[in-house]
């Protein structure tokens, strides 16, 4: 028999090598450094910045601050709940395709 997880459980934690801020309205600004052999040529030739920019806006930047590294997906989604309501729904089918692609990109890493 398989041991089918649940994604509610997890616990993710911001990863230690991201920089980031918030700006004056609240988003979180994350920076990416642009690293591999593409990435050179296009700053080369094309002038493309070493270090991109990454405002994640609204409800983005509010899930990214209560990633901690205690909270599982659940707690997480109960806070996103409280602050944007219906805005938010269906709540957790949206909350973990977003912390999937944290993941996906090396903003975020799962911790249990």
């Amino acid at each position: 028999m398989k041991n089918k997880d649940n994604f509610l459980d997890y616990v993710f934690k911001v990863n230690d090598d991201l920089t980031w801020t918030c700006n004056e309205s609240g988003e979180v600004i994350v920076e990416m450094e642009n690293k591999g052999f593409t990435n050179r040529i296009a700053q080369k030739f094309f002038k493309k910045p070493k270090v991109s920019k990454i405002t994640l806006e609204g409800m983005g930047s509010f899930i990214f601050q209560t990633i901690d590294g205690k909270r599982d997906v659940y707690e997480i989604g109960q806070l996103v709940h409280e602050n944007f309501g219906e805005e938010a729904e269906p709540l957790y089918e949206r909350l973990s395709v977003y912390m999937k692609q944290l993941s996906q990109v090396g903003f975020i890493s799962q911790i249990k």
